[in-house]
């Protein structure tokens, strides 16, 4: 490659990224999943469109999109809390494993009975669309106020279900017949299993480290947690683990341990996010051929409509019958269960393993993301305030970024008051913060001022609060109760701490 080429390589990427970005705002305002357009970008960009680029190497898609995952489900559970999280683990675990058997079987029989597909080709189409897509899910329900309850059960599902249905495919894939199908589920649980205990003890190792080594420039602590997810999936795959469980888990465990310029972290990550998603979705679309889709839109449509009518809300019932949940809750679950990215990654698998009929599958489960994402995406918050589930009437959490000051064995906090936090109205001595800590400075419209004892917090305020090394993570406990109770919090039971 001669400078030339790559001086015209590198203007092609910048305007793809800049029409990418600009349909951010397009995609935001329509409600419309953006992973739509920049497949749009793709396919513009394909051989039946202006650019007429011929791209059909599987192999090399499959390996950039595994790694945009990695990236795309690290950003997601660098942004999760845990305290939504946990009490979902069950019921998400159930809708990885119990869930994405249903699917499984229901969407395979209709394959093959309703489409005509042999058994082998339905049972991979199957596998290939039960998995919920952690890009499709984290963009879209980050914009819909849901309880933390739902939110988290199926953010939890996108992240945990991509490892069982990886191994079917995988598993389907290779010739001759599976023999013992016991031995399979085996597999899928030890799989979740080494994955899980490696991201976790990677992630707690990583926070550990992190908070006790002052790094010498803020710039290195996102590099440094995505490095550390990075290696959790590395691991975890390596030791025949689900790696994407385990960058899944190292990531929440990293998000959640305020660790030094969190906010900064989060925000470099969701941007790398956006990079991940838009090279993986343009890459995606490139790979299909359009004049090839027509034959194929009758079978994925009625594929795809027995998955979204009949499989999808079998499974969340079957799934969650033993947790006892709403019914409404079952039926936002159920139209909630986005396909994306991930099924279109999973259908390059057979194509790679020269699967017969491997390029019709991926045409098929092309046109079925591409359709039901249309149709589910946007119509999401509609359902969810017919149901009476889209508003949330929750006290919102404090953002607070931490920086170590290493010298002066203190750190510097910085507080951002949110629209809803009840701290507004509360005075700066009724904080009570723990001695060694002490707000010093008040950002408020743009406007910066020492407080005193009386000064009046307001919503939208950022607070600079010094605090040496012991009192720390006492005196962020202390403000982040304040947030959620007000200047009661303490008398009225109201904890600061991550529940």
């Amino acid at each position: 490659m001669t400078v030339h080429d790559l001086n015209q390589l590198l203007l092609l990427c910048s305007l793809v990224l800049l029409v990418a970005v600009a349909a951010v705002r397009v995609s935001s305002r329509s409600g419309l999943p953006s992973l739509l357009v920049y497949l749009g970008i793709g396919v513009a960009m394909g051989v039946d469109g202006i650019g007429h680029l011929s791209f059909s190497n599987a192999e090399l898609t499959q390996v950039i999109g595994y790694a945009a995952l990695v990236v795309i489900l690290a950003e997601g559970g660098l942004g999760t809390s845990w305290k939504e999280m946990r009490p979902a683990l069950p019921s998400a675990a159930a809708l990885a494993l119990a869930g994405v058997a249903v699917s499984v079987g229901v969407t395979a029989s209709a394959a093959h009975y309703l489409a005509g597909l042999e058994w082998r080709q339905a049972l991979i189409i199957g596998a290939v669309v039960s998995s919920t897509d952690a890009a499709a899910v984290f963009s879209v329900l980050r914009r819909v106020p849901l309880p933390s309850r739902i939110t988290g059960t199926l953010e939890a599902e996108s992240g945990f279900n991509d490892a069982p249905v990886v191994i079917l495919v995988v598993a389907f894939c290779t010739a001759g017949p599976i023999e013992h199908w016991y031995v399979l589920i085996g597999e899928i649980l030890l799989e979740l299993a080494i994955g899980a205990a490696i991201g976790l003890a990677i992630g707690w190792l990583g926070a550990l480290g992190l908070r006790h080594v002052a790094l010498p420039a803020s710039g290195l602590y996102p590099i440094a947690v995505l490095a550390i997810a990075t290696t959790a999936y590395a691991a975890g795959s390596m030791a025949h683990g689900s790696g994407f469980l385990a960058v899944y888990l190292c990531a929440l465990v990293l998000g959640n341990a305020k660790l030094p310029h969190a906010p900064a972290t989060r925000g470099f990550a969701d941007g790398l996010g956006w990079i991940a998603q838009i090279g993986m979705f343009v890459l995606l679309g490139l790979l299909v051929t359009p004049h090839e889709l027509a034959k194929d839109v009758l079978p994925a449509l009625v594929i795809g409509l027995v998955l979204t009518a009949v499989a999808r809300p079998l499974s969340v019932f079957v799934s969650l019958a033993p947790f006892r949940r709403p019914w409404r809750e079952q039926a936002l679950m159920s139209w909630a269960g986005l396909r994306g990215a991930v099924p279109i990654i999973l259908a390059t698998i057979p194509m790679v393993a020269g699967v017969r009929g491997s390029e019709r599958l991926f045409n098929i489960v092309f046109i079925l993301v591409v359709v039901y994402t249309l149709v589910q995406g946007p119509t999401l918050p509609w359902l969810a305030r017919r149901l009476g589930l889209g508003d949330r009437a929750e006290a919102a959490d404090l953002g607070v970024e931490s920086a170590p000051l290493e010298r002066l064995r203190g750190h510097l906090l910085s507080v951002a008051v949110p629209e809803h936090s009840r701290m507004h109205g509360v005075e700066v001595s009724e904080l009570r913060l723990p001695t060694g800590a002490a707000v010093t400075l008040v950002v408020r419209d743009g406007r910066s001022f020492v407080p005193t004892p009386s000064t009046l917090l307001q919503r939208g305020d950022e607070l600079l609060v010094v605090a040496t090394d012991p009192v720390r993570d006492s005196a962020e406990e202390r403000l982040r109760a304040v947030g959620r109770g007000g200047k009661l919090a303490g008398w009225l039971g109201t904890s600061g701490k991550e529940e």
